[in-house]
């Protein structure tokens, strides 16, 4: 019996290992020649750190944090830094508006044995990837600065990190509802106010009582309050919960988010 000259190839399915990995490859390729344009978010919190500290920061002098009095600038340093993550996770969720409506990326990735499950991970992935960039430059510049005044400063690094999934995966949720360029308007009217009244540049007992409750629900206040206690060397139990917050708000938001492209996808 004679072989035939070409036997069919059989691909194998991938391994049920962590297959989001293949979508944060494809963006990093995409983006490799855009790298400034990402870098775009990561200086407006330092712009607000050098003018903060050289204007305002004068004239507030120090300011108490955990009964420990602190220089101001060091006071809104860490505030920046969660800044920073939240800016560059919602930033880069945007992008995936464009893929989920108009580029059709996903078509395309669904063809292989990538699940929708996995584009939502991966996208949430590269979210955080994004986020880290900003935080580790931001505290690169802290350190520089000698705004990082305990050597606990270096977990504030995991807790940007965390920060960032939280944003990422909440971010991402939202973008899916999103039908038109104009609901880009709303990351704007989201993130502002929570960037100006979540602690950042003020103690949080220094708001009115109604606005005081309002900033706890922000997840951007937990991140602050977070990363403050870790550069600064001030602890308490409650930290504890600022993390259980944000943890919960990203899995929360990268549940939805992976039932909502699931939806869109399977359509």
């Amino acid at each position: 019996m004679t072989k035939p000259m070409f036997a069919p190839r059989i691909v194998p399915p991938l391994p049920r290992m962590w297959r989001g990995r293949f979508l944060i490859e494809r963006n990093l390729v995409a983006t490799r020649r855009f790298w400034p344009v990402l870098l775009s978010g990561f200086f407006e919190p330092l712009f607000y750190l050098v003018a903060m500290g050289i204007g305002l920061g004068e004239l507030a002098g120090d300011v108490t944090f955990g009964g420990v009095s602190v220089d101001y600038v060091a006071y809104i340093a860490p505030a920046m830094l969660a800044s920073s993550a939240m800016n560059g996770a919602v930033f880069e969720s945007t992008n995936i508006f464009f893929k989920l409506r108009y580029g059709k990326i996903y078509d395309g990735v669904l063809a292989t044995p990538i699940e929708p499950v996995d584009v939502a991970s991966g996208e949430i992935g590269w979210t955080l990837a994004r986020g880290a960039m900003y935080s580790t430059a931001f505290m690169l510049v802290m350190a520089v600065m000698g705004l990082i005044e305990s050597p606990l400063g270096i977990l504030a690094l995991p807790a940007a990190l965390l920060i960032s999934f939280s944003f990422g995966a909440m971010a991402t949720a939202g973008v899916t509802w999103m039908r038109t360029w104009q609901d880009m308007d709303l990351v704007t009217f989201i993130t502002l106010p929570l960037f100006l009244f979540s602690a950042t540049f003020y103690p949080l007992d220094v708001y009115p009582p109604a606005l005081q409750v309002v900033a706890w629900f922000s997840p951007l206040y937990h991140g602050v309050v977070l990363c403050r206690g870790l550069t600064l060397g001030v602890l308490s139990w409650t930290m504890l919960i600022n993390i259980a917050y944000l943890a919960t708000l990203g899995v929360v938001g990268a549940w939805i988010t992976a039932r909502r492209i699931e939806q869109m996808l399977r359509v």
